[in-house]
């Protein structure tokens, strides 16, 4: 069963990510399964720490992405999402290629939602594990 509540293409969701973050750092959204979002990140030298493995902080940056973008696509018209807290257990180092992140819901409540995002090397070998906290914000809650 799906767990969207918006409707959205992949093109839809990429196009999203051009002119931020997103997109400079080359991240790309793959997949969109009926409970869950999957994405790809370069390494190369915009992803890259100077000692030249992944930095730890761009896969933060694509776990946060891909739960914010599920998180997103799980409210409905004006509600809005921030994210509360996020972590990243960095298990293997990365040194090229590609990484590979796929986000699934933990908890999907009213006003909160909790996101499991594992993200992937080349050879399909787990190198993060990351958990995102959100917050949904009703519209009328904002006024």
């Amino acid at each position: 069963m799906a767990i969207w509540q918006r409707q959205a293409t992949l093109e839809q969701i990429n196009a999203q990510g051009e002119g931020c973050m997103v997109g400079h750092l080359g991240i790309r959204f793959t997949a969109l399964y009926d409970d869950g979002l999957e994405a790809v990140m370069p390494v190369d030298a915009r992803t890259r720490q100077p000692f030249g493995l992944l930095h730890g902080g761009a896969s933060a940056v694509l776990a946060e992405t891909l739960g914010s973008m599920a998180g997103y696509l799980c409210t409905q018209e004006d509600d809005m999402l921030v994210g509360l807290e996020i972590n990243a257990n960095h298990l293997r180092a990365v040194r090229e290629g590609k990484v590979r992140g796929r986000c699934r819901p933990l908890h999907l409540g009213r006003m909160h939602q909790v996101w499991q995002i594992d993200i992937y090397d080349d050879e399909n070998r787990l190198c993060c594990s990351s958990r995102l906290t959100t917050s949904v914000r009703p519209a009328a809650a904002r006024d």
